[in-house]
């Protein structure tokens, strides 16, 4: 089975609020993103704020494998950092973004000293390849308390076991509110299970992330 296609955008329905998370902010020392139908748009209004962190960045977005290498090219632009379709084995360095490829599972396993990115055929989960979920559940396995999540716009609910598994390490999830969101399924299903320390309109994500990564924070 191959990538989810991106849905067409559903209009939200009335704005939802959410029970936020009060437990302490740790500095992170990895990014994940999660994001579907409208992500690349929306990744595209984060990544400029990404240009001084330089926490590796792991994003998984549903999209076909066609389309991954000019989504790299134009994050890439946009944060002015390196942006690279990952490959099996490839160690993970600090101020690289890693874009999970289409039909594949992004993962990281610990070897020894290093990190690197694994990926994988399995299943598809939530119906796609690849899929938040897995990225998530092993960054959380790696990076425990000290792994921010950004959920963006997607249609379903991915996303909402890995950041289970986060938030269940000691890390941290900011989700995309209704308003700024295509579609509010992936941010609204993560908020809506009490899983966010922050739930931000678009714009006010990056600069919030750009302050835990650079200097930590409590939410």
């Amino acid at each position: 089975m191959g990538s989810k296609e991106t849905p067409a955008p559903q209009a939200n329905q009335a704005e939802k609020s959410f029970v936020l998370r009060k437990t302490p902010v740790l500095l992170p020392e990895a990014i994940a993103v999660a994001s579907s139908a409208g992500g690349p748009q929306a990744l595209f209004k984060l990544m400029p704020h990404f240009k001084d962190v330089m926490q590796p960045v792991f994003v998984t977005q549903h999209i076909p494998a066609s389309f991954t290498s000019a989504l790299a090219g134009n994050i890439r632009a946009l944060a002015r950092r390196e942006c690279i379709e990952a490959t099996e084995g490839m160690p993970v360095q600090a101020g690289k973004i890693y874009l999970a490829p289409g039909y594949f599972h992004m993962t990281l396993a610990q070897e020894s000293s290093r990190k690197v990115i694994r990926l994988n055929q399995d299943a598809p989960e939530n119906f796609c390849r690849p899929a938040a979920d897995p990225m998530l559940r092993s960054l959380a396995t790696v990076y425990a308390a000290r792994l921010l999540v950004i959920v963006l716009t997607g249609m379903g609910s991915d996303g909402l076991k890995g950041c289970e598994a986060v938030v269940g390490a000691g890390g941290t999830v900011i989700a995309q509110d209704q308003a700024s969101s295509v579609v509010l399924g992936m941010p609204g299903v993560v908020a809506g299970a009490g899983l966010c320390h922050a739930v931000l309109p678009l714009e006010d994500i990056g600069p919030y992330v750009v302050n835990l990564a650079k200097r930590g924070a409590a939410a």
